[in-house]
């Protein structure tokens, strides 16, 4: 019993300890979107489900929850931003060819399709963000009518 004591309170005082370091976090503007948005030119109904459910992750602008303050939380939020950015980030769109950004869009199509994107981890503490039937067509008729203008641009040689 002791011992189980003494575990437990050991396991507090490196938890107390672990709340004094923090992942980098991901806390750009919105100006960094701009680019994106001024490509795409998504309507306004979409430019709400970009802000409600893709922000967070795929781009430099991130709204954290309260519970970000809590180590190790944080640091699995840290984690899935980075992952996010990594396969489709916004903020960083001016710098892609338009290959790149096809083939982005297209992936994005077969996310939300298969209703893979946005995460259910994301949704489940942020149901603002869960996708309707309707929003998931908008999404993906948007989507394909940007990869037809890429489509219809003259490749660079």
């Amino acid at each position: 019993m002791k011992i189980i004591k003494k575990g437990f309170w050991f396991l507090v005082v490196v938890f107390i300890i672990a709340q004094f370091f923090r992942p980098e976090r991901n806390e750009g503007d919105l100006q960094s979107i701009n680019a994106f948005l001024a490509e795409t030119n998504p309507p306004e109904d979409i430019q709400i489900i970009l802000k409600e459910s893709c922000y967070d992750c795929h781009s430099d602008v991130t709204r954290y929850p309260w519970y970000n303050h809590i180590t190790p939380v944080n640091y699995w939020l840290a984690h899935h931003v980075k992952d996010g950015k990594k396969h489709f980030n916004m903020s960083n769109w001016e710098g892609n060819s338009i290959k790149r950004k096809d083939h982005k869009l297209e992936e994005l199509i077969d996310m939300v399709k298969h209703k893979d994107m946005p995460l259910n981890s994301y949704t489940w503490t942020h149901s603002e963000a869960k996708l309707s039937e309707a929003q998931i067509k908008s999404m993906v008729d948007w989507a394909n009518m940007v990869r037809l203008k890429y489509s219809l641009e003259p490749v660079p040689e």
